[in-house]
C-alpha cells in the first residue's frame, strides 16, 4: 500500500510539472499563451526583434543595422496563395513608390525555402524588391508562432518600435499600410 502511495505522489508531481520543465522550452509556451487571434506573439509599440537578415546572394545584415529607417518585412513563401495575390499591390503600392528613399526598407522574408526557390519565385511574381531567406522559419518564430499561416507584414517605424500588423490580405487593411508608411516618411 506505501508503495502504490509513493507512485501516486511521484505521479501527481510529475504532472504538475510543466513541460517547459522537461524540454527547457519555457519561451514558446510562455509565447504561445500570449499570441494574438492572428498568431503573432509581436505586439504594435514593441521593439522589434532583432535577428539578421540573409539575403539571397549570401549577404547579411541585422535588423538592427537598419535603425533610423521606416522598415516594411513582407513574410511569405511561393506556396502561398494569398502572398502571390499580395505581392503585385506591395510592388506597386509600396516599393516603387519609395524604393528611392534612403529612409525606407522592404523585405520580403521567405518562409523556409531554399536560394533555388526563392529566385523563381522572385522572377513568377516579378517583384523587384529584396526576398531574404528564413531558414528553419526562425525570423518568422520571432513574430509569430512557427505554426501560424502567412502572408503578413510586419512595419517598424525609425526607433525599432512596431507601429503595423496585418495579416493576410485585406485591401481595406492594406490601405492603412500604405498610408502609415507614406505618414513615416514624411
Amino acid at each position: 500500500m506505501k508503495k502504490l502511495f509513493v507512485t501516486a505522489m511521484f505521479g501527481m508531481v510529475l504532472a504538475s510539472i510543466p513541460v517547459w520543465a522537461c524540454t527547457g522550452n519555457r519561451k514558446q509556451e510562455v509565447q504561445q499563451t500570449q499570441a494574438d487571434k492572428d498568431g503573432y506573439i509581436v505586439r504594435v509599440g514593441q521593439e522589434a526583434p532583432d535577428f539578421t537578415i540573409l539575403y539571397t546572394d549570401g549577404s547579411k545584415k541585422k535588423l538592427s543595422d537598419l535603425r533610423g529607417k521606416v522598415v516594411m518585412l513582407q513574410f511569405t513563401a511561393s506556396w502561398c496563395g494569398v502572398c502571390r495575390q499580395e505581392m503585385p499591390f506591395i510592388e506597386k503600392d509600396i516599393w516603387q513608390k519609395h524604393k528611392e528613399n534612403p529612409d525606407f526598407v522592404l523585405l520580403g522574408i521567405d518562409r523556409d525555402e531554399p536560394v533555388e526557390t526563392v529566385e523563381k519565385f522572385r522572377k513568377s511574381t516579378k517583384v523587384t524588391y529584396p526576398l531574404t531567406l528564413d531558414p528553419g522559419a526562425d525570423i518568422f518564430g520571432l513574430f509569430a508562432l512557427k505554426q501560424s499561416g502567412i502572408t503578413r507584414n510586419v512595419l517598424i517605424d525609425k526607433e525599432g518600435k512596431i507601429v503595423m500588423l496585418t495579416r493576410l490580405f485585406n485591401e481595406e487593411e492594406f490601405g492603412q499600410l500604405v498610408q502609415k508608411i507614406d505618414s513615416l516618411l514624411k
